[in-house]
């Protein structure tokens, strides 16, 4: 059981070395394509309202029957979109240093510890 825990360590070290890693490069591709100007400081609520563009608009591709996306045919809508989501959250992580990866690693401990759909009945 010990070397198990050992490998979730390790696994978990790298997932937050490498999502760290990745989101800074994100972030400094976004500056670098003008979605930040310099000093600017873009403001939590305009940050979390495109986050919740990319949702809206991967649960619009599944209201069209999921097709494949039209910029990645190689994903369908559904995946590249919740991909949108996810870039735009590592690119404000990385803009805010926060310390997300680590964060993530917690929530899943947290959670894994916690009951059946959390003592809810539905």
């Amino acid at each position: 059981m010990g070397e198990f825990f050992q490998d979730m360590r390790d696994a978990e070290q790298a997932f937050v070395e490498s999502f760290t890693d990745l989101s800074n490069q994100v972030h400094d591709w976004a500056v670098r394509k003008g979605f930040w100007t310099e000093g600017q400081h873009r403001n939590d609520g305009e940050m979390i309202a495109l986050m919740h563009s990319e949702l809206s608009e991967a649960l619009e591709a599944i209201r069209k029957g999921n097709p494949p996306d039209d910029k990645l045919p190689e994903f369908d809508g559904y995946t590249a979109e919740l991909a949108d989501c996810i870039i735009r959250i590592m690119d404000t992580a990385a803009a805010r240093n926060m310390p997300l990866a680590e964060a993530i690693i917690a929530k899943i401990r947290y959670n894994e510890g916690r009951p059946y759909k959390h003592g809810k009945k539905f």
